[in-house]
């Protein structure tokens, strides 16, 4: 069958070492609810924790396309590792936006540094003098039990504004609760973040809305300077069009031999839904290193991702439901993957009702002011 290779020709050798471990390991880590600590270092090993640090400070300050090759090779071997090295890659990112003397502590350990987010604003931060005062617990914070740092999202006082903030927190400044019991990509590890009365200095804290808009410190690079909506949801779909990918070659393996019928209609729009899918998140990302895609790309780009997450659902649903109640069993690598991309799919960024409806309205915003200029132009003449 054509179609995508699990590991890609074009990957670098540590991409591909990287995506073949986590292979091997994907459905011992789901039961285990935790990635192997050899995968781990096979992602730092592949790049993925440098993918966006600056230049400056030892990280490559790579492209969005690139980092979607790289995460969907991976995907296709286990969706865990592959939100692993995505969310990492991400949270790096965010590192960006501190005060140089913070990124400077930050990455003061080397570029390979692993940081995570916890980007829900679920804490509360009050100032203190020289910096802040944090308390709070974040649930669904993934990698959070490997990780070097965390940058964590509160909500300042009112006296403050109530504006949110991040704040970037060392491991031992907070403990991990073991809360991670999901149906899908159990693997990531995605327990709760808890810290008491935690001081932050104030070079290791950043206004949210500098990281919205890509107002980055000490870099012009366009991977810092993107706003976030405009490429947060390549990072959170990635894994899942690797997964979907993976489900297609599952599929196949699994109907080998069987008679022929509407097995073949069912693969071929499947891989068609998928290839849709990879287009629009090509888009997306190769506009992000392009500075492209123009005044609707804010709207377009998480419209574009939230599309092709469902396109990527609705094409493992269907091989999933074809497959027969014996894809269904705890050790056949099509219902975790089935699992994992419904999972991927119901992240708030990818659910098409909020990323859809912002681009409608601009849409049809757009279309108030032309015809305003119509009637302007009929009056006038």
């Amino acid at each position: 069958m054509s179609g995508p290779l699990l590991i890609p020709s074009d990957m670098t050798d540590e991409v591909r070492k990287a995506a073949e471990l986590a292979a091997r390991h994907a459905a011992a880590a789901d039961r285990a609810r935790r990635l192997p600590g050899e995968v781990v270092d096979a992602l730092v090993a592949a790049g993925f924790m440098r993918h966006f640090v600056p230049v400056r400070w030892g990280g490559r300050a790579g492209g969005f396309a690139e980092l979607l090759d790289g995460v969907s090779a991976v995907g296709e071997g286990c969706t865990s590792a592959a939100w692993t090295a995505a969310v990492t890659a991400g949270a790096a990112r965010m590192g960006v936006f501190l005060p140089e003397e913070g990124q400077g502590e930050l990455w003061s350990a080397g570029a390979d540094t692993v940081v995570v987010g916890a980007l829900n604003p679920t804490g509360r931060a009050t100032p203190v003098g020289g910096g802040w005062r944090l308390t709070g617990q974040w649930p669904v914070v993934s990698g959070v039990d490997f990780a070097d740092w965390t940058l964590v999202c509160a909500q300042t006082p009112p006296w403050e504004g109530r504006a949110a903030r991040f704040f970037a927190v060392p491991r031992h400044d907070y403990r991990v609760a073991d809360t991670w019991f999901n149906v899908g990509m159990r693997a990531t590890a995605s327990n709760t973040l808890v810290a008491d009365e935690v001081f932050v200095p104030e070079h290791r804290s950043v206004a949210r809305e500098d990281i919205l808009h890509g107002r980055a410190v000490g870099s012009v690079a366009r991977c810092h300077t993107a706003a976030l909506r405009t490429v947060s949801g390549t990072l959170f779909a990635a894994p899942a069009l690797g997964a979907a990918r993976a489900a297609v070659r599952a599929w196949s393996a699994r109907m080998s031999g069987r008679p022929a019928g509407h097995a073949q209609g069912v693969l071929a729009r499947a891989e068609g839904e998928i290839e849709g899918a990879a287009l629009l998140l090509r888009r997306v990302a190769t506009a992000a290193d392009a500075g492209s895609g123009g005044a609707d790309e804010p709207t377009r780009a998480p419209r574009d991702c939230a599309l092709a997450a469902g396109q990527l659902v609705d094409a493992v649903e269907r091989l999933f439901r074809s497959a027969g109640s014996g894809a269904q069993s705890e050790d056949d690598p099509l219902q975790r993957l089935w699992r994992d991309v419904h999972c991927v799919a119901g992240h708030v960024a990818l659910r098409f009702d909020t990323a859809g409806g912002a681009h409608g309205d601009r849409l049809l915003a757009g279309a108030a002011e032309l015809r305003e200029h119509d009637v302007h132009i009929r009056e006038k003449g």
